[in-house]
Protein backbone atom coordinates (compact mmCIF):
# COMPACT_ATOMS: atom_id res chain seq x y z
CA UNK A 1 0.00 0.00 0.00
CA UNK A 2 2.71 2.40 0.80
CA UNK A 3 4.22 2.01 -2.49
CA UNK A 4 1.33 3.06 -4.47
CA UNK A 5 0.72 6.09 -2.62
CA UNK A 6 4.18 7.11 -2.78
CA UNK A 7 3.86 6.53 -6.38
CA UNK A 8 0.69 7.93 -7.00
CA UNK A 9 2.38 11.24 -4.85
CA UNK A 10 5.44 11.05 -7.27
CA UNK A 11 2.83 11.20 -10.10
CA UNK A 12 1.13 14.22 -8.47
CA UNK A 13 4.12 16.26 -8.35
CA UNK A 14 5.25 15.33 -12.03
CA UNK A 15 2.08 16.19 -14.08
CA UNK A 16 1.96 19.67 -11.29
CA UNK A 17 -1.90 18.45 -10.92
CA UNK A 18 -1.07 18.40 -7.55
CA UNK A 19 -0.64 22.27 -6.99
CA UNK A 20 -0.41 23.89 -3.69
CA UNK A 21 -2.99 26.10 -2.17
CA UNK A 22 -1.74 29.86 -2.05
CA UNK A 23 -1.51 30.88 1.97
CA UNK A 24 -1.02 34.23 3.82
CA UNK A 25 0.05 35.54 6.54
CA UNK A 26 -0.54 38.25 8.83
CA UNK A 27 2.34 39.87 10.49
CA UNK A 28 1.89 41.69 13.85
CA UNK A 29 2.92 45.52 13.31
CA UNK A 30 6.17 46.72 13.82
CA UNK A 31 6.54 48.04 17.18
CA UNK A 32 9.49 50.81 15.92
CA UNK A 33 10.18 52.87 12.77
CA UNK A 34 13.72 53.82 11.94
CA UNK A 35 14.96 57.07 13.27
CA UNK A 36 14.24 59.70 10.48
CA UNK A 37 17.49 61.68 9.57
CA UNK A 38 18.99 63.68 6.79
CA UNK A 39 21.61 61.17 6.14
CA UNK A 40 21.65 59.51 2.81
CA UNK A 41 22.01 56.35 5.02
CA UNK A 42 18.61 56.37 6.28
CA UNK A 43 16.65 55.88 2.95
CA UNK A 44 19.27 53.47 2.23
CA UNK A 45 18.53 51.64 5.99
CA UNK A 46 14.72 52.14 5.28
CA UNK A 47 15.38 49.86 1.60
CA UNK A 48 17.68 47.46 3.02
CA UNK A 49 17.95 46.58 6.49
CA UNK A 50 14.05 47.09 7.54
CA UNK A 51 13.23 44.88 4.00
CA UNK A 52 14.34 41.75 6.03
CA UNK A 53 13.85 42.80 9.84
CA UNK A 54 12.37 45.14 12.50
CA UNK A 55 13.98 48.69 13.14
CA UNK A 56 13.57 46.92 16.82
CA UNK A 57 17.08 45.29 16.16
CA UNK A 58 18.45 48.78 16.06
CA UNK A 59 17.43 49.33 19.33
CA UNK A 60 18.92 46.30 20.58
CA UNK A 61 22.18 47.35 19.86
CA UNK A 62 24.42 48.64 22.73
CA UNK A 63 24.35 52.83 22.37
CA UNK A 64 27.89 52.59 23.13
CA UNK A 65 28.88 50.62 19.78
CA UNK A 66 31.50 52.54 17.72
CA UNK A 67 31.44 52.69 14.04
CA UNK A 68 33.36 49.84 13.36
CA UNK A 69 30.68 47.50 15.52
CA UNK A 70 28.11 48.56 12.99
CA UNK A 71 30.27 48.21 9.75
CA UNK A 72 30.72 44.83 11.05
CA UNK A 73 27.26 44.10 11.58
CA UNK A 74 26.52 45.61 8.04
CA UNK A 75 29.01 43.25 6.70
CA UNK A 76 27.37 40.02 8.91
CA UNK A 77 23.91 40.91 7.20
CA UNK A 78 25.83 40.93 3.49
CA UNK A 79 27.62 38.17 4.27
CA UNK A 80 26.23 35.43 6.48
CA UNK A 81 22.28 36.17 5.88
CA UNK A 82 22.25 37.32 2.59
CA UNK A 83 20.78 40.92 2.82
CA UNK A 84 21.09 42.19 -0.77
CA UNK A 85 22.89 45.42 0.46
CA UNK A 86 25.20 47.28 -2.44
CA UNK A 87 28.37 47.55 -1.61
CA UNK A 88 28.33 51.24 -2.37
CA UNK A 89 25.26 51.95 0.28
CA UNK A 90 27.28 50.46 2.49
CA UNK A 91 29.26 53.20 4.22
CA UNK A 92 26.47 54.90 4.18
CA UNK A 93 24.36 52.75 5.98
CA UNK A 94 26.90 52.55 8.80
CA UNK A 95 27.22 56.33 8.71
CA UNK A 96 23.63 56.49 9.54
CA UNK A 97 23.45 53.53 12.18
CA UNK A 98 26.47 54.81 14.11
CA UNK A 99 24.98 58.53 14.33
CA UNK A 100 21.56 57.41 15.08
CA UNK A 101 21.93 54.59 17.13
CA UNK A 102 25.56 54.16 17.90
CA UNK A 103 28.52 56.17 20.08
CA UNK A 104 28.21 59.31 17.79
CA UNK A 105 24.87 59.92 18.06
CA UNK A 106 24.19 63.60 18.94
CA UNK A 107 23.75 64.58 22.54
CA UNK A 108 19.78 65.20 23.28
CA UNK A 109 18.62 69.30 22.23
CA UNK A 110 17.23 70.71 25.85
Amino acid sequence: MKHHLAAAAIALVATGSAAAAPRSIELPPDGAQLKASPLPGYAKAQAHCVACHSAEYMLYQPASAPRPYWDAMVKRMQAVFKAPIPQEDMPDIVDYLVKTYGNEQSPPSR
